[in-house]
C-alpha cells in the first residue's frame, strides 16, 4: 500500500499484550482496502502482522466473520 493512500477510517483495539489496528483505506483508483494489522511486543521489538481485505472480497470477508460471531 502506497502512503498515498487515503485513510476513511482507522479504529485501534488494545488487547492484552497486543495491539490491531483496523484501517480502512482507499487507493488512487477508487478502490478500496482494509487492512488489518497486529502489533506485539517481544523481547523488547515490536512485530507487526498485517492482512489485507481488498474490495472484491469485502461481502464474503464480512459474511465470514459474521457467521464465526454467530458460532460463538
Amino acid at each position: 500500500m502506497q502512503s498515498q493512500d487515503k485513510e476513511i477510517v482507522s479504529e485501534k483495539v488494545a488487547a492484552g499484550k497486543r495491539t490491531y489496528f483496523i484501517d480502512l483505506k482507499e487507493k488512487q483508483n477508487g478502490d478500496r482496502v482494509l487492512k488489518i494489522t497486529e502489533s506485539r511486543k517481544n523481547e523488547g521489538e515490536f512485530i507487526r502482522s498485517t492482512v489485507m481485505i481488498f474490495q472484491e472480497d469485502f461481502e464474503k470477508f464480512f459474511a465470514a466473520l459474521d457467521q464465526v460471531k454467530r458460532s460463538m
